[in-house]
């Protein structure tokens, strides 16, 4: 399976995990089957490339998302493509494995999306 976390960097499993998911400058894949990690610049349209990143996602193979929080326009977008996505990722991408491995992380649902016009969820730093 391949699992995604939005980052800041291209440091890979120990890279800093990007809070705001659609503006993250890169994304990073694991293969869970063989462990390897794969970075890849965020080209969707927030950052001057074509497609939203749900898009540009499921097109690099991604099965599942975990980000710290996420919208429900982009949610919607994930379910559509069967992309299943967990929120609550934070520190590294390392410690959003574990946190997920171990179900720390919550399935997001239509209840505990960002509402985009609220923006008054409180940032944990």
């Amino acid at each position: 399976m391949k699992i995604c976390v939005p980052t800041q960097d291209n440091s890979g499993i120990e890279g800093p995990v990007e809070q705001h998911f659609g503006k993250a400058p890169t994304y990073t894949i694991m293969d869970t089957e063989t462990g390897e990690i794969h970075v890849i610049p965020n080209e969707s349209n927030h950052m001057g490339g074509a497609g939203l990143p749900p898009e540009y996602l499921f097109k690099n193979g991604v099965e599942t998302m975990l980000c710290s929080g996420i919208g429900q326009k982009a949610l919607h977008m994930f379910e559509s493509y069967g992309v299943q996505v967990f929120v609550g990722a934070k520190g590294t991408v390392k410690e959003t494995m574990t946190a997920w491995e171990t179900g720390l992380l919550k399935r997001a649902t239509v209840e505990n999306t960002c509402s985009e016009h609220g923006h008054d969820h409180a940032h944990h730093h």
